[in-house]
């Protein structure tokens, strides 16, 4: 037998409200940026735009990982109601390649 024990948000410990990416599987790369900047297409193909509302003022970022991980991030991070839109980002260089450096060549003796 299970026993399930919901906890209220006022109950949780200050350091479980933070939000991390990386436990959501996310990553930022750009925050509250304009729609410019995010249209690059130096940015991996799999980046989504993400357009929210965080106190008051319409935000957007460029964020790497699935839709649905995405939503949960933003929606645990600035509440019911904040996430507006996710839309396909604009890059166009393949995920695997992307920050990806070449290594340096050894000097022949």
């Amino acid at each position: 037998m299970t026993i399930v024990v919901e906890k209220k948000m006022e109950e949780w410990a200050q350091e479980d409200r933070i939000v991390v990416p990386s436990r959501y599987g996310c990553e930022i790369l750009l925050e509250k940026t304009t729609l410019q900047q995010a249209k690059d297409t130096s940015f991996p193909n799999d980046a989504y735009i993400i357009w929210y509302i965080d106190d008051g003022n319409d935000c957007i970022d460029l964020v790497r990982g699935t839709r649905v991980r995405i939503f949960d991030m933003y929606y645990d991070k600035y509440g019911p109601g904040s996430v507006q839109k996710i839309d396909f980002g604009y890059g166009r260089v393949n995920p695997k390649l992307w920050g990806y450096k070449i290594p340096e060549k050894k000097k022949r003796k």
